[in-house]
Protein backbone atom coordinates (compact mmCIF):
# COMPACT_ATOMS: atom_id res chain seq x y z
CA UNK A 1 0.00 0.00 0.00
CA UNK A 2 1.14 3.46 -0.97
CA UNK A 3 0.13 6.98 0.45
CA UNK A 4 -0.13 9.26 -2.65
CA UNK A 5 -0.49 12.95 -3.14
CA UNK A 6 -2.24 13.68 -5.97
CA UNK A 7 -2.23 16.92 -7.84
CA UNK A 8 -5.48 17.82 -10.26
CA UNK A 9 -5.01 18.97 -13.97
CA UNK A 10 -5.83 22.95 -15.02
CA UNK A 11 -9.84 21.85 -15.51
CA UNK A 12 -9.70 22.03 -11.51
CA UNK A 13 -10.26 18.96 -8.76
CA UNK A 14 -13.13 17.78 -11.23
CA UNK A 15 -15.03 13.95 -11.30
CA UNK A 16 -12.64 12.32 -13.21
CA UNK A 17 -9.37 13.35 -11.23
CA UNK A 18 -11.66 12.14 -7.83
CA UNK A 19 -12.49 8.49 -9.88
CA UNK A 20 -9.39 8.06 -10.41
CA UNK A 21 -8.06 8.94 -7.20
CA UNK A 22 -10.61 6.66 -5.68
CA UNK A 23 -9.47 3.63 -7.89
CA UNK A 24 -6.41 3.48 -6.15
CA UNK A 25 -7.97 3.62 -3.43
CA UNK A 26 -10.02 0.26 -4.13
CA UNK A 27 -6.81 -1.16 -4.55
CA UNK A 28 -6.02 -0.36 -1.18
CA UNK A 29 -3.84 2.84 -1.44
CA UNK A 30 -4.19 6.05 0.56
CA UNK A 31 -4.64 8.92 -2.23
CA UNK A 32 -5.11 12.82 -0.83
CA UNK A 33 -6.32 15.22 -3.48
CA UNK A 34 -5.70 18.58 -2.81
CA UNK A 35 -7.68 21.20 -4.12
CA UNK A 36 -5.01 23.93 -5.17
CA UNK A 37 -7.97 25.75 -7.67
CA UNK A 38 -9.58 26.04 -4.12
CA UNK A 39 -13.22 24.85 -5.48
CA UNK A 40 -13.10 26.26 -8.78
CA UNK A 41 -13.23 23.74 -11.69
CA UNK A 42 -13.82 24.29 -15.39
CA UNK A 43 -15.50 22.71 -18.34
CA UNK A 44 -12.80 24.23 -21.03
CA UNK A 45 -9.39 24.02 -20.93
CA UNK A 46 -8.99 27.64 -22.20
CA UNK A 47 -10.63 28.63 -19.23
CA UNK A 48 -8.67 26.74 -16.63
CA UNK A 49 -5.52 27.88 -18.17
CA UNK A 50 -6.30 31.33 -17.34
CA UNK A 51 -6.78 30.34 -13.76
CA UNK A 52 -3.54 29.03 -14.02
CA UNK A 53 -2.19 32.24 -15.63
CA UNK A 54 -3.90 34.65 -13.05
CA UNK A 55 -2.44 32.77 -9.94
CA UNK A 56 1.29 31.65 -11.71
CA UNK A 57 2.88 28.54 -11.41
CA UNK A 58 4.98 29.80 -8.53
CA UNK A 59 1.49 30.27 -6.51
CA UNK A 60 0.66 26.87 -7.82
CA UNK A 61 4.14 24.98 -6.45
CA UNK A 62 3.68 27.16 -3.60
CA UNK A 63 0.32 25.20 -2.68
CA UNK A 64 1.47 22.20 -3.81
CA UNK A 65 4.49 22.85 -0.91
CA UNK A 66 1.43 23.39 1.54
CA UNK A 67 -0.70 20.30 0.52
CA UNK A 68 2.12 18.52 1.10
CA UNK A 69 3.47 19.76 4.63
CA UNK A 70 1.03 18.06 7.17
CA UNK A 71 1.68 14.94 5.24
CA UNK A 72 4.62 12.96 6.25
CA UNK A 73 7.54 12.55 3.50
CA UNK A 74 7.31 9.09 2.32
CA UNK A 75 4.72 9.59 -0.26
CA UNK A 76 3.97 9.36 -4.02
CA UNK A 77 3.93 12.46 -5.43
CA UNK A 78 1.41 12.37 -8.98
CA UNK A 79 0.13 14.96 -10.73
CA UNK A 80 -2.13 15.36 -14.27
CA UNK A 81 -0.77 17.71 -16.44
CA UNK A 82 -0.56 20.50 -14.68
CA UNK A 83 -0.60 19.09 -11.52
CA UNK A 84 2.26 17.09 -12.64
CA UNK A 85 4.41 20.40 -11.84
CA UNK A 86 3.57 20.67 -8.01
CA UNK A 87 4.24 16.42 -8.02
CA UNK A 88 7.71 16.69 -9.70
CA UNK A 89 8.80 19.49 -7.44
CA UNK A 90 8.02 17.63 -4.01
CA UNK A 91 9.33 14.50 -5.27
CA UNK A 92 12.45 16.64 -6.21
CA UNK A 93 13.22 18.44 -3.49
CA UNK A 94 11.19 17.04 -0.38
CA UNK A 95 13.31 14.42 1.36
CA UNK A 96 11.82 10.98 2.23
CA UNK A 97 9.67 11.04 -1.36
CA UNK A 98 8.84 7.30 -2.01
CA UNK A 99 8.35 7.88 -5.63
CA UNK A 100 6.90 10.25 -8.49
CA UNK A 101 3.90 9.10 -11.12
CA UNK A 102 3.95 12.29 -13.66
CA UNK A 103 1.01 11.65 -15.96
CA UNK A 104 0.25 13.87 -19.35
CA UNK A 105 3.43 16.02 -18.51
CA UNK A 106 6.59 16.70 -16.69
CA UNK A 107 9.54 19.57 -17.07
CA UNK A 108 13.28 19.56 -17.25
CA UNK A 109 14.70 18.56 -13.74
CA UNK A 110 17.07 21.79 -13.75
CA UNK A 111 13.27 23.64 -13.34
CA UNK A 112 13.95 22.60 -10.13
CA UNK A 113 17.72 23.47 -9.77
CA UNK A 114 18.16 19.74 -8.64
CA UNK A 115 18.78 16.64 -10.39
CA UNK A 116 16.39 14.36 -10.30
CA UNK A 117 17.26 12.14 -6.61
CA UNK A 118 18.46 8.73 -7.21
CA UNK A 119 16.30 7.48 -4.49
CA UNK A 120 13.22 8.28 -5.94
CA UNK A 121 11.69 6.14 -8.40
CA UNK A 122 10.19 7.39 -11.49
CA UNK A 123 7.09 6.92 -14.08
CA UNK A 124 6.00 8.99 -16.66
CA UNK A 125 2.87 8.61 -18.73
CA UNK A 126 1.92 10.33 -22.17
CA UNK A 127 0.16 9.88 -25.49
CA UNK A 128 3.01 9.40 -27.73
CA UNK A 129 1.59 12.12 -30.35
CA UNK A 130 -0.17 14.72 -26.99
CA UNK A 131 1.00 17.91 -28.43
CA UNK A 132 0.91 19.11 -24.71
CA UNK A 133 3.83 16.20 -23.33
CA UNK A 134 7.05 16.07 -24.65
CA UNK A 135 8.65 12.51 -24.48
CA UNK A 136 12.05 13.90 -24.98
CA UNK A 137 11.79 15.82 -21.97
CA UNK A 138 10.13 12.75 -20.41
CA UNK A 139 12.83 10.51 -21.48
CA UNK A 140 15.53 12.87 -20.16
CA UNK A 141 14.30 12.97 -17.27
CA UNK A 142 13.61 9.22 -17.10
CA UNK A 143 17.50 8.42 -17.94
CA UNK A 144 18.25 11.06 -14.98
CA UNK A 145 16.45 8.71 -12.68
CA UNK A 146 18.03 5.72 -11.21
CA UNK A 147 14.53 3.55 -11.74
CA UNK A 148 12.25 5.12 -14.15
CA UNK A 149 9.93 4.27 -16.57
CA UNK A 150 7.75 5.59 -19.27
CA UNK A 151 4.46 4.67 -20.44
CA UNK A 152 3.93 6.58 -24.28
CA UNK A 153 0.02 5.72 -25.66
CA UNK A 154 -1.07 5.41 -29.05
CA UNK A 155 -2.84 8.50 -28.91
CA UNK A 156 -2.82 12.30 -29.28
CA UNK A 157 -5.23 13.35 -27.11
CA UNK A 158 -4.42 14.89 -23.72
CA UNK A 159 -5.71 13.26 -20.27
CA UNK A 160 -7.12 10.61 -21.75
CA UNK A 161 -7.92 8.95 -18.54
CA UNK A 162 -10.15 11.20 -17.07
CA UNK A 163 -13.68 10.00 -17.59
CA UNK A 164 -15.34 13.51 -17.66
CA UNK A 165 -13.22 15.19 -20.65
CA UNK A 166 -13.80 14.60 -24.10
CA UNK A 167 -10.13 13.54 -24.60
CA UNK A 168 -11.23 10.31 -22.49
CA UNK A 169 -10.47 6.80 -24.14
CA UNK A 170 -11.57 3.67 -21.71
CA UNK A 171 -9.22 1.18 -23.59
CA UNK A 172 -6.31 3.51 -23.07
CA UNK A 173 -7.51 4.93 -19.02
CA UNK A 174 -7.44 1.18 -18.13
CA UNK A 175 -4.09 1.00 -19.48
CA UNK A 176 -2.71 3.51 -18.04
CA UNK A 177 -4.68 2.83 -14.60
CA UNK A 178 -3.40 -0.98 -14.83
CA UNK A 179 0.39 0.51 -15.57
CA UNK A 180 0.10 2.81 -12.28
CA UNK A 181 -1.03 -0.08 -10.25
CA UNK A 182 1.08 -2.35 -10.98
CA UNK A 183 4.00 0.30 -10.49
CA UNK A 184 2.49 1.23 -7.10
CA UNK A 185 3.07 -2.16 -6.32
CA UNK A 186 6.79 -2.65 -7.19
CA UNK A 187 7.22 0.37 -5.49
Amino acid sequence: MSEILLFHAAYGLTPGVVAFADHLRGEGHVVHTPDYYDGTTFSVLSEGLAYRDELGMDEIVRRGDSAAGSLPPDLVYAGFSLGAVPAQKLAQTRPGARGAILLDACVPSAEFGVPWPASVPLAVHGGARDEWFEPDVAKALIEEASEGELHLYPTADHLFALNDLPTFQPDLAQRLADNVVDWLARH
